[in-house]
């Protein structure tokens, strides 16, 4: 298990002074060293874990990388939360953008300006500095869960973040961006998305298997995919694969 001062270890009693939210977070857990939080939250989304349950850890040894690389003395926080949302396997992409809204807006309450890059990373300037992964299980066309995986780098973005209440924080953004989704249909988190980012305007290379082509970034669609327009001017829909950033410190208008 990693070395972590007490002042800095996730207390839930910390965290619950700062917790407003009513579904995020009605059940946490709070663990030393696992494989992945996801993984540890999967099984128990198997088992009838509620919607809102939250698994923390201090250290994950078969998480997937993350985009971008932290020091070895880096704060970070590492968590995921489960959802059971009513929405069809084709809105799950849209569903997860949720989870890279709450941490921008996370971030931007520690006074630290955060875009958002398809498909699921966080960035200040051209620094990745946290990054969200996608876990559904789906039974035909009825997505049973979702789980949304975050890695944080906390002291990147806000000098001298409180892990316990950037927390509570990122859950209670979480529920509110979640109610959004619910409430205001996915328009409201498309608009949101399109505002913040990262990509838009950007000239792009696209790697997808064997085939590497480059255009500029036009934003995303209703169902969370990016499109890049190409040299022809065409929009060209991307659903996967690798994006690389051509223009880093250009100043060139869209």
């Amino acid at each position: 298990m990693i070395s972590m001062p007490a002042c800095d270890r996730l207390s839930l009693d910390l965290m619950r002074r700062h917790l407003a939210a009513e579904i995020v977070g009605r059940h946490v857990y709070l663990l030393g060293t696992v494989d992945s939080t996801t993984a540890v939250l999967r099984r128990l989304a198997e088992r009838g874990a509620v919607e809102g349950t939250v698994v923390f850890a201090e250290e994950q040894t078969a998480a997937a990388d993350a985009a971008f690389r932290s020091s070895p003395d880096a704060i970070t926080l590492e968590l995921s939360v489960l959802f059971r949302p009513e929405i069809a396997p084709g809105d799950v992409r849209l569903f997860a953008a949720v989870g890279a809204l709450a941490l921008t807006d996370a971030i931007g309450a520690e006074g630290a300006a955060a875009d958002v890059r398809w498909p699921s990373d966080v960035v200040i300037g051209e620094r990745v500095v946290g990054a969200v992964t996608v876990d559904d299980a789906t039974a035909g066309d009825r997505v049973q869960h979702v789980i949304l995986g975050f890695r944080v780098n906390v002291d990147v973005a806000g000098a001298g973040a409180d892990r316990n209440v950037f927390a509570a924080r990122l859950l209670n953004l979480l529920e509110k961006w979640r109610e959004i989704f619910v409430t205001r249909g996915r328009a409201a988190v498309l608009a949101a998305w399109q505002a913040r980012d990262g990509l838009r305007g950007r000239r792009l290379q696209i790697r997808t298997g064997t085939a590497v082509w480059q255009g500029r970034g036009r934003g995303i669609d209703p169902s969370g995919c990016l499109i890049v327009e190409d040299s022809g001017g065409r929009p060209r829909r991307v659903t996967d694969g690798e994006v690389r950033i051509l223009d880093i410190g250009s100043e060139e208008d869209v």
